[in-house]
This record gives structure tokens, sequence and C-alpha cells, in this order.
């Protein structure tokens, strides 16, 4: 028995030997990173159906260099569309599209597991044809002269591309706020076709949400506020929460005219913005004192407030129509208050479309990731002005990210399972969103009171932090480098504009910032960064007036391509982070393997000796 359990044990280090050697010389899955879509849900899934440029650019690399733009530009319409159409400019027929759409699938399929995936999910009905044309198998005729069937065969290898030439999508957060859809977005990444190979970062956005959905109520007042602010009414409605209540309060409270520093265009949306931001800014100043460890007395404004209008002292004030703040007690919930946002949040913690989104966030999120030996994150780690890791809680550097992460999967593992949130945990959710040694933030401070209520404009200013000077400096990103063991790193979270002669990356390539402005409340474009086996650029994504135009004048839409890196040799597994766990795992088994040898030679001498003594 124990001899069959060997030779069982011998046959799986075999065959996991011969796997990982074979993965290890496979080129590079294709990746691609998005940031920041804050809620434009339709440009989202306009753009992810296009896979942000990456046909395009597959294409070029796939195909001839006799193929022109214009051909490329035909075929990557095909491709989205996925369908034949004769185009006004450019045409080619059905058999030259099948011979194209077949050279990609074939450069984007290294081995039998990729073809195997491919078999799982091919169009049945033309299931051997399909297979036949891939492995350069002969194929009959009539699939080329029959343009119903050609047309068919078009369309099921467009579907076949688009799921070969991506193997990794990665997500730098912030997806909520701004636009009214970030349902939608999330509905697309929990589409299994699409989690299967996608990686999450958590933006401050998306902690915002987490915070509020686990029970903190000035987040929820918060995210509510934004919602508001942007007129995302119908985003509100979609998630159940009955907002009627609060409706009314903000009719019967907050009468006459609402200063311009509140930016909802309906008028009942600015009165609920105006609401929600005093109720938001009284719960802040209570957790604020309640954790003097976040040291952020400087955001104590309603004390200030209170002497100004016990003072009748209100000239550098934009508003002074202030019912419910009590001016002797200025961060006590009136009343009505308090039953509103009681309200708010059981219906936050309960509901059952607010906790899909928020399943997807905890379960599949992260706080930072590290793919190919790049650092992926949302916004920063925090740092000194000397360029040194700033020390928070008791951590710094990958200690506190891991820290952190570790405290938001718990509050997320409580909030799916309806068990009592720690306050520690819940005060914490409002400092990684607003606080200043924050990985989320990177600012002084949120002047969100000083936006609405002080004339003065220069205390609007949020004061960028450290990061961006660090990142130029060369010790702070070899320290980086040699605290995660990465090479690069990549983030989003501040909107580089190219329209400045901004860049997407620094310097020495090193950092990646692809935070493109996506949704309309930015620059409405957004960046793409793209690694093949090749080499590794950003997309510039154009604007939705751009595809317009382009499309008004029947000419290629213009992508913009920063190129940061090309490869002098094609980037293999063996050259990425995961293949340096796949070779330490290789090199584990090797031993094994070196054991049972010799183990069995041992067995043998002394079988050899057994026998020669009979």
């Amino acid at each position: 028995m124990n001899s069959e359990k060997n030779i069982a044990a011998l046959h799986n280090i075999i065959r996991d030997l011969t796997e990982i050697e074979s993965r290890l010389n496979e080129y590079i899955d294709t990746t691609m990173w998005i940031s920041d879509p804050h809620g434009a849900g339709d440009r989202f899934v306009s753009i992810l159906k296009g896979r942000f440029g990456l046909v395009w650019r597959i294409c070029y690399e796939a195909l001839p260099k006799t193929f022109s733009k214009e051909k490329i530009d035909y075929l990557g319409r095909i491709i989205r569309k996925e369908r034949y159409f004769e185009d006004e400019v450019y045409r080619l027929d059905r058999q030259d599209i099948i011979s194209s759409l077949v050279r990609i699938v074939q450069y984007r399929v290294q081995n039998v597991r990729d073809f195997d995936e491919i078999r799982n999910n091919i169009n049945k009905d033309l299931k051997h044809v399909l297979e036949n044309l891939i492995l350069n198998y002969p194929v009959p005729n009539m699939i080329y002269e029959n343009e119903l069937i050609a047309d068919k065969i078009i369309s099921s290898l467009c579907k076949i591309v688009k799921q070969v030439i991506l193997g990794h999508l990665i997500v730098l957060g912030d997806v909520f706020d701004r636009g009214d859809e970030p349902d939608k977005i999330i509905r697309i990444l929990n589409q299994k076709d699409i989690k299967r190979y996608l990686t999450f970062i958590w933006g401050n956005h998306d902690i915002l949400w987490m915070g509020a959905a686990a029970g903190n109520k000035s987040l929820i007042a918060e995210a509510l506020r934004i919602s508001t602010r942007y007129d995302n009414l119908d985003f509100l409605n979609r998630l159940g929460i009955d907002i009627s209540r609060l409706q009314e309060f903000a009719l019967k409270t907050y009468t006459g005219e609402i200063p311009g520093n509140f930016k909802a265009k309906q008028d009942i949306s600015r009165r609920m913005e105006k609401a929600l931001a005093i109720i938001q800014f009284k719960l802040e100043e209570q957790t604020i004192l309640a954790n003097p460890e976040f040291n952020m007395e400087s955001r104590l404004w309603l004390h200030k407030l209170a002497e100004m209008l016990k003072n009748n002292d209100t000239s550098g004030l934009t508003d002074t129509h202030f019912p419910t703040i009590d001016l002797d007690d200025p961060t006590k919930l009136s009343a009505e208050e308090e039953e509103i946002i009681n309200e708010l949040a059981y219906q936050f913690i309960t509901s059952k479309k607010v906790r899909y989104l928020m399943e997807f966030l905890f379960e599949h999120g992260k706080l930072y990731h590290i793919h190919n030996y790049i650092l992926n994150i949302h916004a920063l780690i925090p740092s000194t002005p000397d360029g040194q890791f700033e020390e928070f809680l008791g951590y710094k550097g990958k200690a506190l990210l891991d820290h952190l992460q570790h405290r938001i999967k718990t509050i997320g593992k409580n909030y799916l399972e309806s068990k009592p949130q720690d306050p520690k945990d819940l005060a914490l959710m409002f400092y990684l969103w607003c606080g200043s040694k924050s990985p989320f933030f990177g600012k002084n401070a949120m002047k969100t009171f000083e936006r609405y209520f002080i004339v003065d404009k220069s205390t609007h200013k949020e004061k960028l932090l450290y990061w961006g000077e660090n990142l130029l400096k060369k010790e702070f990103m070899d320290k980086i480098m040699e605290e995660f063991g990465a090479e690069r790193i990549v983030y989003g979270h501040t909107p580089v504009d190219i329209r400045k002669g901004e860049k997407i990356a620094s310097p020495d390539g090193r950092a990646i910032n692809i935070d493109g402005g996506f949704s309309d409340a930015y620059l409405s474009r957004g960046h793409a960064l793209i690694q093949t086996p090749y080499s590794l650029y950003a997309i510039i994504l154009p604007t939705p007036e751009e595809i317009i135009q382009a499309r008004q004048k029947k000419e290629p839409v213009n992508l913009r391509v920063e190129i940061i890196n090309n490869f002098e040799t094609p980037l293999k597994v063996k050259d990425t982070y995961t293949g340096k766990l796949l070779i330490k795992k290789r090199n584990e088994l090797y031993e094994k393997l070196l054991q049972y040898s010799e183990h069995h030679s041992d067995m043998e001498k002394n079988a050899t000796l057994n026998y020669s003594m009979v």
C-alpha cells in the first residue's frame, strides 16, 4: 500500500514539475490597467467592449506590417461590433477578415490550456470549422464563399479574439461617485467571464461607500451628499434607498436661496446637499473628538462657525442660514437630524442591493497587488518630506498596507455576516477616506467645509503631500522597490492632464499614473496602461466628443500612445513575480524528486543484496 502511495506521489511531482516548466517558458498574458471610472457606466462599458484600445494594438502586433492604420482600424471596428460590415472608406473581403482574425487568435493562444478554454466557449454549430481554422487544418471553401456562413464565422472569431487578447484586467479603484452608474460598472466587473481575470484595488471613493455600508454614519451622510451634489437620485432609487423623509426635512428646513457653492442643479438636490453637509460635519467632528490619535483637530470648524454666528461676525461666510446648529453645542444633531440619519443608516446596512455591490468590493478588492514585478495601488504609500515611509498606527510601508487591509477585510466580514462593528474600525474607515496619513488620500486635509462656507478661497486649497515629489527621488523609488520586491509602481487617484504636457510615466518609467480623468466631472478622457510580451505602453483614451467627431468625418479614432518600455526579448512568465514564486515551487519539487530517486536507488541496492544473499 505504501508503495502505491509513493508511486502516486511521484507521478504528481512529475506532473507538477512539467506543468511549471511549461508555464515558466510561456509568454506573459497581456495585462490592462484602468483607474478611476467614477460612475461613468455607459462609457466604461463602451470602452471595455473595445478593450480600451487594446484591440488596435494587438492587431498591430499580430498582423503583417503591410497592414495600414486604416485597415487595422477597420478590422478593429469589426471585432468590437462582432459582425462583418462594408466600410465606405476602407473594405476587406470576408476571406481576408477571417484570415486576419485567425492570425490574431493564433498569436495569443500559446498552449493547450489556452486552446481548451476557447473550445469551452466556442460556437457549437461551427466548432469543428473554427478549431480547424485555428489549428491550420483544411476547411471547406464554402465558409469563405457563402456570405451567411462567412458572417457567422467572423462573428464567432470576433468573440474568440475578445476572449483571448486580454489575460489580466487590473482596476485601480474609485468606481463610485461623480457619475450615476457605479452599480453598472460593478455588475460588469462581477461577471463570471471577467471576474476570473480581474484584480480590483480599492480607491478612496470605494472606501467611502464601504465604510457607509458597514455603518459609519458620517460616511453615510457624505456618500449621500455627493450623490445629491451630482443629482444622482436615480442611482439612489436603484439601490432602494428611500430619501423621501430627507427630502421633506430639507424642503422644510432649508428655505430661501441655497448658496452657489452647493453644486446640485435640481432645487431639491441642492437642499438635500446642504442638509446632508451639516449632518456630515457634525458627525465627523464627533469622530475627530473621540479619536485624538487621528490628529485632525484642525478640521473642527463648527465651534468656530458658532462663535462667528454668536458675534454676528459673518462677513467671511458664504452662508449664514444654519437653523439646526445649536450655537452652544454645534456638533449635536437635532432630534430630526438624528432620526433621519438613523433611518438612512438602517437602510444602508440592510439593503440587499447595496450588499451586492459591497460584497464584490470587500471580498474581491485589495489595498495593493504585485503583478509582473509591478506594484499596484490606488493612490500612494504615506511618506515624509525627506522621502521616508510615514508611520501610522505603529506601522509604515508594506506593514502599514498589510495591517490596513486586514482591518478592512475584518470590517467587511462583520458586515457581510451581520455582526456588530468595532467603533474604532468604523472610525478608521472615516480616516482612510480623508486622513492625511491615509494611503487613499494624500493631502493635508479635505476642505469640503471651507469650500461650502468660507469666502476666502485660499482656505479651499487642499495641499498635496509628498508623494509626487518623492517619486522623483531615486532613493525613495529604490526604497519602494526593495520594500515590495517590485520594479515599477502603477497608481491613479490624481488625474494627469496631457493637454498641459503632463506625462503618465516618470522620467525613469518606474512610476506610472494612469488616472486620466475618466468621468465627465474630470477630463472625460481616461488612460489605459497595457503590457504585452513585447512592450509596456499607455493609451490616452479619446473623449466622447473626439469619438463622435471621428465618426462624423469617417476617420479612425485617434488613439494616442505613450511608449514606456519596449522589451529586447519578449517577456516570459519566468521573468515575472509569479514566475519567481513558481521557480521556488519548482525547486522544492526537484528536491522531493531527488529524495524519491535516492530512496528508489537504495531500495534497488537492498533488493540486489538480498537476492545475492539468497
